[in-house]
C-alpha cells in the first residue's frame, strides 16, 4: 500500500510538471515566511537588468501585529535565484506601510513605485490607512504618499490594486475605502507626492450605484480615458470609465448569476482589437452557488459579452487580471476549481474559446502552490510567470506560496517601460541579447539609442514617427514589440 501511494504521488507530480510538449509549468522559488509568504493580487514586473520583482502580502522580518509578518519587496532571476529586497515595518517603523496586496510600477524615472493596504504616517484609520511607496534602483524605499492626512480619510484609505503611469508623467490608482463618499476613490498623485483625488465612490447614497470597492488598479485606454472595475456597488459590481478630469461614466453593473457575473476583483486589459477584457470572482452559470466566476469582452461604449463561464472542474473565483499575449490570446489564473480545487491557469481567444491548462495540486505532498490570486506577465523571453498565494513548502505553517512559470512556447520580443511618447522623448525597452544592436525604428523610422546593457535600451522617438511597432536590431536577429508604441501629439 505504501509503494503505491508513493507512485501514486509521483504520477501527480510528474502531471503537474510537464503539461504537453509545448505548454511546461515549472515552480521556480518556494517562499517560506522569513523570505516573504503569500504573494497577494500582484503580478510581476521586468526590470531593467532583466531580473523579476514583486511583492508578499506577509511574511519577511518586519515587526507586526501579525504573527504572519509584514510583508515583503523581492526579486528574482529568470534561473529562479530568489532575493529579499525590503521588509515592510522594519522595526515596528510602518511609516511606509505594511501588506502590499499588489505588484509594483517600473516607472519611466527609474524608480519602482506600489501601494501598501495598511500602514503609513495617519492613523484615524486605525490599521487601515495605507501607504504609496517609492523603491530606488539601489533598494531604498521611502514613503510618497500617507492616506487619511485628515478626519474620516476624505483622500480615501486602503489602497489593494497597482499603480500605473499616466500619458502625463503623472500616477493614477484607487483606494479601496473611506474617500469623500465613503465607497473608495480614484486618484492621480505626482512623483513629487501631491494626491488629487479625482472621484468618490458612492455618491449616491443609498446602494452606491456608481460603484463602490475599487480593489483593482486602473488601465488607461487608447482614448486617453482610465477604466477598472469595483468590487461591489451597482448590484454587483461594476465596470467603469473616468477621465482626467474626473467625469465617471458606469460601463456596466454586474447582476449576478445566472445570466451575468458578479463582483470583479481583478482589473481591465485592453486587448489589440480595442475592447477590454476582465474576470468576474462570481457569477454566471456554474456549478457553484453563487457562481464560479467569468471571462468578459466590454468596449469603450459598455457593450459587454460574457465569453466564459465557469464550472469549476475548469476553474473558479478568478481574482486576478488577464493579460494577452504575444500570440493573440488571453492568459489567466484562478483561485480556486481545477482538478485539485486548488486554483488553474488558463487560456481565452477574444471570441471565448477556452483551453484549460493546468491545475494546481495544494495537497500537502504537492509542492508547485495553491491558489494563484494574482495575474500572469509575459518576460521578453516569451516565457509567461506568476505566483501562487498558498502551498509551496511542505509543511509550512502560515501562508506560504510559489514563483511559477508557464512555458507555452512563445519566442522573445522587446517591451517598454512606457509604452507612450512624444517626438523627443527618450524612453526605455526591455528585453534580452541586446549588445551588439545595430539599429532601432518606431514604425520603420530610425531612431537614436543607446545600449545600456545587454536587457536596457534607451531610444528617443523620432521626429515623424506615428504609433506602430518598434523594430530592434541585434546580432542574433531582429526583436519586435509586442504592444504598439502609441506616439502622442
Amino acid at each position: 500500500m505504501k509503494l503505491k501511494a508513493n507512485w501514486r504521488v509521483l504520477l501527480v507530480l510528474l502531471a503537474m510538471t510537464v503539461v504537453s510538449a509545448a505548454q511546461t509549468v515549472n515552480t521556480m522559488a518556494y517562499f517560506d515566511g522569513p523570505n516573504g509568504s503569500g504573494p497577494f493580487y500582484g503580478t510581476l514586473l521586468q526590470g531593467p537588468d532583466g531580473n523579476y520583482y514583486g511583492t508578499t502580502a506577509h511574511g519577511g522580518t518586519g515587526a507586526c501585529s501579525f504573527s504572519f509578518g509584514c510583508g515583503s519587496i523581492f526579486r528574482i532571476s529568470a534561473t529562479g535565484r530568489l532575493e529579499t529586497l525590503y521588509n515592510f515595518c522594519p522595526q515596528g517603523d510602518c511609516v511606509t506601510g505594511n501588506t502590499p496586496l499588489s505588484g509594483m510600477l517600473q516607472a519611466t524615472d527609474g524608480n519602482g513605485y506600489g501601494t501598501a493596504w495598511y500602514g503609513g504616517e495617519h492613523g484615524p484609520c486605525l490599521d487601515e490607512c495605507g501607504a504609496i511607496y517609492k523603491i530606488g534602483p539601489r533598494g531604498a524605499v521611502t514613503t510618497l504618499y500617507s492616506f487619511c492626512v485628515q478626519a474620516e480619510c476624505p483622500d480615501g484609505a486602503a489602497p489593494y490594486g497597482n499603480l500605473i503611469e499616466g500619458y502625463d508623467g503623472n500616477y493614477y490608482g484607487t483606494s479601496s475605502a473611506y474617500g469623500p463618499h465613503g465607497g473608495g476613490t480614484v486618484f492621480k498623485i505626482t512623483p513629487a507626492g501631491v494626491l488629487t483625488t479625482l472621484y468618490g465612490f458612492c455618491q449616491q447614497i443609498f446602494g452606491c450605484l456608481d460603484g463602490e470597492t475599487p480593489t483593482a488598479g486602473l488601465v488607461q485606454g487608447t482614448d486617453g480615458n482610465f477604466y477598472g472595475t469595483t468590487a461591489g456597488g451597482g448590484t454587483a459590481g461594476t465596470v467603469f470609465k473616468v477621465t482626467q478630469a474626473g467625469v465617471l461614466t458606469t460601463l456596466h453593473s454586474f447582476t449576478g448569476a445566472p445570466s451575468d457575473g458578479a463582483n470583479p476583483y481583478g482589473g481591465l486589459v485592453q486587448g489589440s482589437d480595442g475592447n477590454f477584457y476582465g474576470t468576474t470572482f462570481l457569477g454566471g452559470s456554474g456549478a457553484c452557488t453563487s457562481g464560479c466566476g467569468t471571462v468578459f469582452k466590454i468596449t469603450s461604449a459598455g457593450s459587454l459579452t460574457t465569453l466564459h463561464t465557469f464550472q469549476g472542474v475548469d476553474g473558479s473565483l478568478p481574482t486576478g487580471a488577464l493579460i494577452q499575449a504575444t500570440d493573440g490570446n488571453f492568459y489567466g489564473t484562478t483561485d480556486g476549481g481545477g482538478s485539485y480545487s486548488a486554483g488553474t491557469l488558463f487560456e481565452i481567444s477574444a471570441t471565448g474559446t477556452f483551453t484549460s491548462l493546468y491545475s494546481f495540486c495544494g495537497l500537502p505532498n504537492c509542492t508547485d502552490g495553491a491558489s494563484p490570486y494574482g495575474a500572469l506577465f509575459e518576460g521578453t523571453n516569451g516565457t509567461l510567470y506568476g505566483t501562487t498565494y498558498g502551498g509551496g513548502v511542505v509543511g509550512c505553517q502560515i501562508t506560504c506560496g510559489t514563483v511559477f512559470s508557464l512555458d507555452m512556447g512563445f519566442g522573445p520580443f522587446v517591451s517598454f517601460v512606457r509604452a507612450v511618447g512624444r517626438a523627443g522623448q527618450t524612453g526605455g525597452i526591455l528585453g534580452q541579447g541586446f549588445t551588439g544592436t545595430t539599429s532601432v525604428a518606431f514604425g520603420g523610422i530610425p531612431a537614436g539609442f543607446t545600449v545600456v546593457s545587454d536587457t536596457f535600451i534607451m531610444a528617443t522617438v523620432p521626429a515623424g514617427a506615428a504609433t506602430g511597432f518598434v523594430t530592434v536590431a541585434t546580432p542574433s536577429g531582429t526583436l519586435t514589440s509586442n504592444v504598439p508604441f502609441h506616439v502622442i501629439r
